[in-house]
């Protein structure tokens, strides 16, 4: 048992209540259809169990984090879960910064910068003098970064002495002004966030999406007008609002634009009594603090700034070099060829420096390009450093962590990655396999979930999940080798891997309807003036190596330029708009941060489960109406925990925790509400039930069953209906967006970009399920299904563009 970790009796989520034994110091992989049960086994039961175990061996109480429904787990170690979710959404937050590569490069540029004098132009060499630590990081609060000031050799022209704040685009010392360090400037489209000839109660704030939204914050509106004596009407349009109700409305009530008309009245204290920050003001808040909230970054029109260009320094810290090249120019430049700088430095640097000198910079040097290395070993060498965290996708976020992870030499710890090859291109898997065998030789174990064949191929043990989703799964249904999948009949991964081995199907590939969309001389960030054309009416697929400039062409290029009605962005012209009309930008962006927004609310299916609820006997008894039914207002819903079915508490000085209510004991709603039911299943039962499970429940409610078939062949057919929006990783969040989008109807040509909709698929998904073969519509540049059900190859069907001059 000292070598394995084992598992008695998991019953969380959907595991069947199974045991099963992990050999420890190996890199495992658990695999199986998505919704198999992967990351119930992985995360919820083994990493949370082995959370709640550390605690407790500390004597710390462990109330934050409770026991899943496992009977035991012995030989478990301390583990590490390594995920695709983005926690840092600060725009300030670059590769750079969270790595702690500028973090040296400023100690570097501080030290040994070279500039020109602004008197006479004479270049003023590096100066030493001043402590540095042993190891090179400085606390910036140090006499090192204590201004002072050094003179020219040649004219004596006082100048301030270089220091780490002066290359920290987050502080003043270095930050530009002209946009505070964050390297553009923003203006927000006030067009997208208010219509003036609609009332607030008929969605006037075009950013309140939903009727408790709507309730919430004009409650907050009407307290505010009465605790400064005037009326507030939500059912006025807006164009009509007075000065002081539209000064309210956009800028709260704590502004200088909404003050000058109440100055001597203190604004209200507390929200209930009217304390409202304001639309615009929020908005600005969010953006300045996390780059906008999803779905408002399309409010903003951004542009480089003209000042710095995008390089969020000052002038005169831009005029600092090291061989030749600003800190700006190396954070721009790819990890590749900054790591090649890197190593050309160190050499140039013996020459250049003196023994002590070379003894202050070159662990600085040294420290720098280890931590490069492992970026470039985890295939992210095609970033730059100065690419903002926020703008990575779920796999590329997960590997720059375990990049930083590497460096850390623990052993004897339980490593859980979730997909770490989301996003990463097939030639890069190899180096990636690389560091994950580098933290399993340092005496770990490493458990990855993960689909990608070579890295099935390349573990030591794998355990397979299924045979289905959501109910259908939570079975071991085998484990091993590879070998010994491909052998097991019951394995669905094993059968992938058999019908790989025979040849695929000759595939027909569609010619399209005629019409292209072509975009000419693309220049934005990496692509190299090139021109390229979209055949419309077919299934186009962009691929090439992570960094190549796929994502920059689609939605930097292309999806940009149709948001400015077409004004061009980042190329020179795009013809054939004529033939599109409209465009619909499908990504991996979190559909929501809000924990009420979940799959039935999202695709409007709630909507119509209200009104069908409202509609039945029992109901028209009771006189409860569709809001009775709403877990978002109140009326039916349980007011202790206000429809969540969740009750947080406190915990001091630990994170607040998540119980089940006690007043509804999870069921959301009053008494009176559950007494209401279709076909023997309350309106809490049906959100408890997987979109798969209610087809059968739904089968005379067509509205609802179109889009639990689009869910369902889209592969989400396990989510549950009830399941928040902000539990989803970025793959199943846009195949949500898509399921949503393709339940709409549309008379016009429809242009849809979609990001990686495979990912979190299992390769056995497209091909050994029954799916619908696409028959396409030619309005619409992406596949309408018909019924026949066929075994289908969509992997290799994907038509691939290169760059050809038209």
């Amino acid at each position: 048992m000292q070598g394995t970790i084992k598992i008695k009796g998991a019953r969380e989520h959907n595991l069947k209540n199974i045991s099963l034994e992990i050999p420890k110091h190996k890199l495992v992989v658990i695999t199986g259809p998505s919704g198999s049960g992967k990351s119930t086994l992985a995360i919820d039961t083994l990493q949370r169990e082995s959370q709640r175990q550390f605690m407790e061996s500390l004597g710390m109480i462990t109330y934050q984090t409770s026991k899943p429904k496992v009977d035991a787990i012995h030989g478990l170690s301390p583990s590490i879960s390594v995920g695709q979710h983005i926690a840092n959404h600060n725009p300030r937050s670059t590769v750079g910064t969270v790595t702690d590569i500028y973090t040296y490069l400023r100690i570097l540029f501080a030290k040994i910068g070279e500039r020109p004098c602004p008197s006479c132009g004479t270049t003023i060499g590096p100066s030493f003098e001043g402590e540095v630590s042993q190891d090179g990081i400085l606390d910036e609060e140090e006499p090192y970064d204590t201004y002072g000031m050094v003179p020219c050799p040649n004219c004596g022209h006082p100048l301030e002495k270089l220091t780490m704040t002066h290359f920290s685009f987050n502080k003043p010392e270095g930050a530009c002004i002209t946009c505070s360090g964050l390297g553009q400037i923003a203006t927000l489209n006030m067009d997208a966030v208010i219509d003036k000839n609609r009332s607030l109660r008929d969605g006037g704030v075009l950013i309140w999406q939903h009727d408790f939204v709507i309730d919430h914050y004009t409650k907050i509106l009407k307290a505010a007008a009465k605790h400064y004596g005037f009326s507030f009407d939500e059912h006025l349009p807006i164009k009509d609002y007075n000065a002081v109700q539209l000064d309210l409305l956009l800028y709260g009530v704590e502004s200088e634009e909404f003050k000058r008309h109440f100055p001597n009245v203190m604004p209200p204290k507390a929200v209930r009594k009217g304390k409202f920050e304001g639309v615009i003001t929020g908005i600005w808040k969010r953006y300045r603090e996390k780059g906008s909230e999803p779905g408002e970054s399309q409010l903003f029109h951004k542009q480089l700034c003209p000042d710095c260009q995008g390089a969020r320094l000052k002038k005169e810290s831009l005029l600092v070099t090291v061989d030749g090249a600003s800190i700006a120019e190396v954070s721009s430049w790819s990890i590749a060829d900054a790591l090649a700088w890197m190593n050309s430095l160190q050499d140039k640097l013996k020459d250049k420096l003196s023994s002590e000198q070379l003894l202050i910079v070159k662990p600085i040097l040294h420290d720098c390009v280890v931590r490069t290395k492992r970026l470039m070993d985890v295939g992210l060498g095609y970033m730059s450093l100065h690419r903002q965290v926020v703008t990575l996708s779920g796999g590329e976020a997960q590997r720059l962590r375990l990049a930083t992870i590497l460096g850390s030499g623990l052993t004897g710890v339980l490593y859980i990655l979730d997909e770490p090859t989301a996003g990463l291109h097939p030639k890069d898997t190899k180096g990636l396999i690389r560091m994950l065998y580098q933290l399993r030789d340092l005496g770990n174990t490493v458990l990855v979930i993960e689909h990608d064949e070579e890295v099935m191929r390349a573990a030591d043990h794998i355990i397979d999940m299924g045979p289905g989703a959501g109910s259908f799964g939570g079975n071991v249904v085998g484990q091993g080798r590879l070998e010994d999948l491909i052998n097991n009949p019951k394995s669905v991964t094993g059968a992938y891997f058999r019908e790989e081995s025979h040849p695929g199907k000759v595939r027909k590939r569609r010619r399209g309807n005629g019409h292209f969309l072509t975009i000419r001389n693309a220049h934005a960030r990496n692509l190299k003036h090139i021109t390229v054309s979209f055949p419309l009416g077919c299934l186009v697929s962009v691929t090439g190596v992570s960094g190549s400039g796929k994502s920059t062409l689609l939605f930097d290029v292309l999806a940009a330029s149709y948001r400015e009605k077409g004004q061009p962005i980042g190329c020179e012209r795009i013809t054939g708009w004529d033939a599109v009309g409209q465009l619909v930008t499908v990504d991996q962006s979190p559909l929501s941060r809000m924990k009420r927004s979940n799959i039935a609310t999202y695709t409007e299916v709630y909507t119509h489960l209200r009104n069908l609820f409202a509609r039945l006997p029992e109901a028209k008894r009771s006189k409860l109406t569709a809001k009775h039914f709403s877990f978002n207002s109140p009326g039916g819903r349980c007011e202790t925990c206000q429809g969540l079915g969740v009750v947080p508490v406190h915990m001091h000085f630990l994170p607040e925790v998540e119980v089940r209510c006690p007043a509804c004991r999870g069921r959301r709603f009053k008494k009176s509400v559950l007494r209401v039911t279709y076909k023997g299943y309350t309106i809490s039962d049906l959100l408890d039930m997987t979109v798969q499970e209610s087809l059968s429940v739904f089968e005379d409610q067509q509205k609802i069953t179109e889009t639990a078939k689009l869910l369902c062949e889209v592969g989400l057919g396990y989510l549950k209906w009830g399941q928040s929006v902000n539990t989803l990783s970025g793959g199943e969040a846009q195949r949500t967006k898509l399921a949503k989008e393709l339940s709409k109807k549309t008379k016009n040509h429809t242009l849809y970009l979609l990001d990686e909709p495979t990912t979190r698929l299992h390769p056995g998904a497209l091909k050994t399920e029954q799916i619908s073969r696409p028959t396409w519509d030619d309005h619409h540049c992406h596949p309408s299904y018909s019924g026949e059900q066929v075994s289908s190859q969509f992997p290799r069907q994907y038509r691939s563009l290169g760059s050809p001059a038209l």
